[in-house]
C-alpha cells in the first residue's frame, strides 16, 4: 500500500507542472497545454495516441493545424498556408508540423512582432553537480533479520539543463555499503536515475527520485550446511525501480546540503521485512 501510495503522489506532482485547460472548439471540448504564449499561441496534446496542434490569435479565435490526405493520398499541408498567412507572408515551405518546428516558429514571429516578448527558445546548456555523501542503511532488499544498520558513503554525478531552477535531472551515482560485525555483508553499487523536484524555490528543493538500473558487486558470508562459513562474491544487474526522496539546500552561489532518503522502495524488488532505513547527508557543486 505504501508502494501504491508514494508512487501516486510521485506521479501527481510531475504532473501538476503540466497542467492544461479546457477549450471550446467547433462544438468539442479539449484540454489543450499551451507551449507558446504570444500574438500568436501555440496550443496542443494528444488524443487516441495521436497530436493535434493548433494557433490561438491575440482575438481569442483558435484553428487547427492540420495536414489530411487529399483524394490523390497526398498531404494536403493547409497548416503551412495558415500560418503563412497569420504570420503575414512567412515562410512555412520547410515547415513540419512538429511541436519543436512549430515552437521555434511561432517562437520567432513573436519575438519580430513584439519587442516586450520573451523568446522561449534557449540555447541548450548542459551542467553537472558532483556530490559526496554519507550515512546509514540496513540494506532493505537483502535478508536482514535482526535489521542490523550499516555504514554507507556514495559519491555521484547529477546532469541537468542549465536553468535558474533545474527541476529534472539524472544522475549516475556510486555507494558502497560497509560489512557490519552483526551483518557480514558488503556491496559496491552503480545506477543510473532521474530526479524531479516537485517543490523548487530558489534556496532549497524538495524531490522524489528513482533508480532504473543497478549494478552490484556483492560480498557476503553465510553459513553453510555443516555450519562452516561461506563466502560469496556475486556481480547482479537489475532494472528494480527503487524509488526515494531527498533535498538540496542551498548554501553558496553554487554549493548544496543533500538529504537523501535514497530507497524506500522498489517496484521490482522485495523488501525484507523491515521497513527501510537508507538515509544519507552529503555536498555537492557545480563543476
Amino acid at each position: 500500500m505504501r508502494k501504491i501510495l508514494f508512487l501516486l503522489i510521485f506521479l501527481l506532482a510531475v504532473q501538476y507542472n503540466y497542467s492544461q485547460n479546457t477549450y471550446t472548439i467547433n462544438d468539442q471540448q479539449l484540454e489543450l497545454k499551451t507551449e507558446i504564449d504570444g500574438k500568436l499561441d501555440l496550443l496542443w496534446n494528444t488524443f487516441n495516441g495521436q497530436y493535434r496542434y493548433f494557433v490561438r490569435t491575440e482575438d481569442g479565435q483558435i484553428q487547427e493545424l492540420k495536414n489530411t490526405k487529399g483524394t490523390d493520398n497526398k498531404f494536403q499541408e493547409e497548416y503551412k498556408s495558415l500560418l503563412s498567412k497569420l504570420t503575414n507572408g512567412q515562410s512555412t515551405e520547410k515547415l513540419k508540423l512538429t511541436i519543436f518546428d512549430l515552437k521555434k516558429f511561432l517562437d520567432n514571429y513573436n519575438a519580430s512582432a513584439d519587442s516586450s516578448y520573451t523568446s522561449v527558445q534557449k540555447e541548450s546548456k548542459v551542467k553537472i553537480r558532483l556530490g559526496f555523501s554519507g550515512g546509514i542503511t540496513n540494506n532493505p532488499f537483502v535478508g536482514n533479520p535482526e535489521n542490523k544498520i550499516a555504514p554507507l558513503i556514495g559519491t555521484e554525478l547529477e546532469v541537468f539543463e542549465e536553468n535558474s531552477l533545474i527541476r529534472h535531472s539524472g544522475f549516475l551515482q556510486v555507494r558502497y555499503a560497509f560489512e557490519s560485525d552483526e551483518l557480514q555483508y558488503s556491496t559496491t553499487e552503480f545506477s543510473l536515475g532521474y530526479r524531479y523536484r516537485f517543490l523548487n524555490k530558489s534556496t532549497f528543493s524538495i524531490y522524489g527520485q528513482v533508480k532504473f538500473a543497478t549494478l552490484n558487486f556483492t560480498t557476503a558470508t553465510v553459513i553453510g550446511s555443516n555450519n562452516s562459513e561461506l563466502n560469496i562474491n556475486v556481480t547482479a544487474f537489475d532494472i528494480p525501480l527503487i524509488f526515494g526522496i531527498g533535498s538540496d539546500i542551498k548554501v553558496g552561489e553554487n554549493s548544496f546540503i543533500t538529504i537523501i532518503y535514497g530507497e524506500l522502495f522498489a517496484a521490482f524488488l522485495d523488501n525484507q521485512g523491515n521497513f527501510s532505513t537508507d538515509i544519507s547527508v552529503g555536498y555537492k557543486f557545480n563543476l
